[in-house]
Order: C-alpha cells, then structure tokens, then sequence
C-alpha cells in the first residue's frame, strides 16, 4: 500500500512537474513578449484585421479616419522572423521583426508591455505604444481614390489631406480607377508605428473621357451649324458684316478645335485649355457704297475652352470659359 502511495506520489510531482514545464514553454513562445507581436503580424498576414486591432494596446487616435483598419484594405506581409525580443525591465519588452513588403525587406520594432497573467500563469501582453500609424493622403484632381483596391472617398477639400490610420506594418497602394479618370498606382510601405506617411493621389482624364468630350462637342458643333444666322445662338463662332446679306448663311465646319483634359485645379471639375477651330461660312453679301453683290465663302477660324463637371453618376456637364 505504501509502494503504492509513493508511485501516486511520485507520478502526481511528474505531472506537476510536466505542467509547468509545459507553462514555462508556453510562456516563453506563445505566450511571450514576441509570440504577442507575432500574432498581430500574422493577423496582418491572413487579413485578419478584427483579430488584429482587437489586440491589446492597438488603439486609433481620435479624430482620424479608420476606413482603412479592414481586411481588404490590408496589403501583403510575408517572411516574417523574428529578430530581437530585448527585455527593458519593468515588464517592457522591445521586440523586433523582419519581413518583407513586396520585394523589399523591412524590420520594425514594437514595445510591449506585461499585463496581469491570465489565471496567474500564462503571460499577457499589450502593446506600450500602439502599432498603428498614419497616412496622409492628398486628392487634388477627384476625392475619389482606392487602397489595395477598396474604394475610398476623401472627405475634406482638394486643398488638404486627410489623415487615415493603418496598421503598421503593411504595403499600401493607393490608385483611382473609375468611368474617366485614372491614377498611377503608388505604393507606400508603412512600417514604424505612430508615423505619418503622405501620400499625393492625382487622377488623369483617361481615353474615354476624352472620347466621350470629343463626341459631345462635335455633336455640339454640327448643330450651331445648322443655325442659318450669322451669329448661330450660344455657339462659338459667328461672323458680322458692316454691308447688307441678302442670302441665308449656310455654315459648314471644316474641324474641330483639338480636345485635351487637365485638371483645372478644383475637385470635380477638368478644362479644355484654348484651341482653335474652323467653320466655313457661304453668304452673299451686297455693299452699302455701290450695291455690288458678292459671296464671301471663306473660313471663319474661333477659339474655345471648357470647363467639365463630372456628376456623381458620371454624367458630364461642360461650360464654357470663353469670353
């Protein structure tokens, strides 16, 4: 019976002992200063950003967008490995990791903090300084841009930035893709916490709205030529005669003023810079000095510019800026 009660014993202090050795393995991976950070990182990684900004210590700043903390938002992290977990004192670690951001490799530093442990055996960590940060994205030309493909609309004027918050690390790209405008992707790693990144999105009328400008002001000038005045009603070009016509004007254009878009510096709005056009005009005309009458059937050259409003539902509303 004693034999007994001494193996009891015995296998009871080896299983203890199993326990909290299996703890302090635990505590010194999974549960550790660096397994805490790694798990945000590989949240990151999957996508995951509920996961990852429901972790302790990822807090937003007040005050600045968080459009961007969503997993489609999120860029690529891969490589990652750890390279120093340095303990500080006071229950502070620095830990660091490599990974790699596209095809450049980066490092980043966190600073975590030990919090009470959990049923007083398994660590807990948070982290000290959150490992959010900031970009500062500016949208001149159209507050309409993307990151990593997710739609996003800027909501302050053309002449500032608006600061979102993101999760540090991770690869952003912001472009604008939409029915006539078009930016060049940029690609803007991320990758110290609590820093603020600018970033310039500035969208380019695309071959389709030229196109589609090009057809409505072509239309437009067919029909001022259909007009048999002189001065055909709200159209760019006209002639006037100091002598008497005495036959219908019969307008016909001869080609169109060339159309090229540029941003006119306000959002939602483009301009067709000054070009030049012609429209050949056949009149009689009969001189006032001797009665005489003859046909003047020349070209009448005129100089246009516009301005473009694009809708919410793409629809175009062109002015124009001539004087």
């Amino acid at each position: 019976m004693r034999r007994l009660t001494i193996s009891w014993m015995i296998g009871f202090a080896l299983l203890v002992g199993a326990f909290f050795g299996a703890v302090a393995i635990l505590n010194s991976t999974v549960y550790s200063a660096h397994g805490f950070v790694s798990s945000y990182l590989d949240a990151l990684n999957r996508h995951d950003a509920t996961t990852a900004r429901g972790l302790p210590g990822v807090r937003a700043p007040s005050g600045v967008a968080t459009t961007l903390l969503t997993d489609g938002a999120l860029g690529t992290i891969a490589g990652i490995r750890l390279q120093h977990d340095t303990d500080l004192g006071g229950g502070t670690h620095r830990v660091e990791f490599s990974y790699r951001l596209g095809k450049r490799g980066e490092t980043s530093a966190f600073s975590v903090i030990q919090t009470p442990s959990f049923l007083g055996l398994f660590s807990r960590w948070s982290f000290e300084k959150s490992p959010l940060a900031t970009v500062s994205v500016a949208t001149p030309r159209d507050p309409r841009f993307r990151v990593n493909g997710t739609d996003v609309v800027s909501a302050v004027p053309s002449t500032r930035s608006q600061p979102f918050v993101v999760f540090a690390p991770g690869l952003y790209v912001f472009d604008h893709k939409s029915t006539y405008l078009v930016a060049t992707p940029v690609s803007v790693p991320v990758t110290e916490p609590a820093s603020v990144t600018p970033v310039r999105v500035e969208a380019e009328a695309n071959a389709l709205f030229v196109k589609e400008v090009r057809t409505e002001l072509k239309a437009y000038y067919v029909k001022c030529a259909t007009q048999t005045v002189l001065l055909p009603t709200s159209c760019p070009f006209g002639k006037s005669f100091a002598n008497r016509v005495v036959s219908t004007p019969a307008w016909k254009m001869v080609s169109d003023p060339a159309v090229t878009i540029g941003p006119d510096g306000n959002t939602g709005r483009w301009l067709v810079p000054s070009a030049t056009g012609v429209a050949h005009l056949i009149v009689k005309v009969q001189s006032l000095y001797d009665g005489s009458i003859t046909t003047f059937d020349s070209d009448v050259s005129f100089d246009v510019s516009y301005s473009i409003e694009i809708a919410t539902d793409n629809h175009l509303t062109i002015t124009s800026v001539n004087r």
